[in-house]
């Protein structure tokens, strides 16, 4: 479940049928790819595109990944991934996930990833200024007194 206080950015899709099984129930390793796709619609939303962060020579590479499967996915059904940053530091950060039915909004899987950034020579690196801060501008809610 997301913290209450951080800003969300949701992507919804229909399960694809190359990413089921024989009983179109959606293959455990197809919802690391939903997680991928999380990430990147979270940077859309957030102004922090991915491809600005690749551009300048950087790049986020994944540490861990953590899924929950709660209940199946099946061919053609409407899903959601919810996708928020959990913790943001100078040279990683963990994004946090939850796959949803969209039309029940039933919980599927839940997750969690963390990321190291690199340069282009496997280096790690802090991440860049201007992303960062981008990021951190947008992941909290703001409050209205």
């Amino acid at each position: 479940m997301p913290p209450e206080n951080r800003r969300i950015a949701e992507t919804t899709f229909r399960v694809r049928f190359a990413e089921t099984d024989q009983m179109q129930i959606v293959h455990h390793a197809a919802y690391i790819v939903y997680l991928e796709e999380g990430r990147s619609e979270l940077g859309r939303q957030f102004g922090a595109s991915y491809s600005v962060l690749e551009d300048a020579g950087f790049s986020l590479a994944v540490t861990e990944i953590q899924a929950k499967y709660l209940a199946s996915a099946r061919y053609d059904q409407r899903i959601a991934v919810r996708t928020w940053i959990e913790e943001l530091r100078s040279r990683s950060l963990i994004y946090g996930y939850e796959i949803i039915n969209a039309e029940n909004r039933q919980v599927l899987v839940t997750g969690t990833s963390k990321h190291v950034c690199i340069d282009r020579q496997g280096q790690v690196r802090r991440i860049p200024e201007a992303w960062r801060q981008t990021l951190e501008n947008h992941m909290i809610l703001s409050t209205t007194i």
